[in-house]
């Protein structure tokens, strides 16, 4: 039997994640008291008809949440190896998130900072048993559903890394939540050939333009030698999130040719999470 404990920081996605793993099959049961998992486990099984269970639990849970290496070795007991799935995402985002939705946190404090803070001191134990730990933070919902499929029904081997590979403009700022910056100013601005100045890195002339310097394949060379090198390093230390920014002047020429033929590069062997974003193509000038 498949059983998947979905589990992380509120705010981070669980319930989006609970409806993603109904829609696979998955038998549903959410924010069950941990003193009843092993009980719940053992009517399943006596079922026979269930082969895949997706238990969610969070902090509403109260203090039965703190049963919960009880109740995981209750289910090691039965014969069950449970599967942990940890949703986060950083503190701005879930900040951002709780202010949009208007809901209460389940943790009472002064103030949403003072919340987060305390819920993750609470789940910090169990997100480091966790099997994955999935990082929301610039997932979109069709991104997460392509992850988890890719992890409970494609059956892929997974690291709990998420690498977003971003384009973006030095004139609109380096993003704050850059990991790796790689500035592509060196080659020549496709904005100042007339043919080009309105498109950009997505338009196959812009392409064939940048990726028609030799200068660009030996930076694409190098780059995908230091990321091949760097990314098991980061898996294997734990680092669940890493952002891989490619900028240019405006962020719509150079950076987004660049970043777009990283990301394909990286796709042929990744074994973890990987999104694309580009950040300023929709903003005017060069």
């Amino acid at each position: 039997m498949k059983f998947v404990i979905v589990t992380g920081m509120s705010g981070g996605g669980k319930r989006t994640a609970m409806k993603m793993f109904e829609d696979m099959g998955f038998y549903c049961v959410d924010n069950l008291p941990a003193e009843l998992i092993g009980t719940f486990a053992d009517l399943i099984t006596q079922n026979g008809e269930i082969g895949q269970v997706a238990l969610g639990m969070d902090i509403r849970s109260g203090h039965s949440f703190t049963f919960i290496d009880d109740a995981l070795k209750q289910l090691e007991n039965g014969g069950i190896t449970p599967e942990i799935l940890f949703m986060e995402a950083e503190d701005p985002v879930l900040i951002k998130r709780y202010k949009e939705s208007r809901r209460v946190h389940p943790i009472k404090a002064d103030s949403i900072e003072e919340c987060i803070a305390k819920e993750r001191k609470i789940l910090a134990k169990l997100k480091k048993r966790a099997d994955y730990v999935i990082d929301t933070t610039t997932l979109l919902t069709r991104e997460l559903k392509e992850e988890l499929e890719k992890i409970f029904m494609d059956n892929a081997d997974y690291n709990s890394l998420m690498v977003q590979v971003m384009s973006f403009g030095f004139k609109h700022g380096i993003p704050l939540d850059a990991d790796l910056v790689l500035d592509v100013r060196f080659l020549p601005n496709p904005f100042y050939v007339d043919e080009l100045k309105t498109k950009t890195g997505l338009d196959k002339e812009v392409q064939d333009y940048v990726l028609g310097f030799s200068e660009a394949h030996a930076f694409l060379d190098k780059t995908l030698d230091l990321l091949r090198f760097l990314i098991p390093n980061y898996i294997k230390e734990g680092k669940t999130r890493l952002v891989i920014c490619v900028g240019c002047t405006g962020g719509k020429h150079r950076s987004i040719t660049l970043a777009q033929e990283i990301y394909k590069r990286l796709q042929v062997d990744a074994n973890y999470g990987l999104t694309i974003f580009h950040r300023d193509v929709g903003r005017p000038g060069k």
